[in-house]
């Protein structure tokens, strides 16, 4: 998959067009976690989004879900 047919899914799927590549971003988060794509499209997506603009929080950049306060 790439981003072309990532934006398309998400505008079926939606029913509206991505504002940012960030949305698309978390789309693919969701299609990998749901077992839509496969990692390597997964990995893909994210190099590519990317490359486009699109950033992780750094809240999600240690890998962890859970705050270490």
């Amino acid at each position: 998959m790439n981003v072309h047919e990532l934006k398309k899914k998400f505008q079926q799927v939606k029913d509206a067009t991505p504002e940012h590549v960030n949305q698309l971003l978390d789309f693919s988060k969701r299609a990998y976690i749901q077992n839509e794509i496969s990692i390597l499209d997964y990995r893909n997506l994210v190099r590519d989004l990317e490359a486009l603009g699109a950033v992780i929080p750094e809240s999600f950049k240690d890998g962890s879900l859970i705050s270490s306060n």
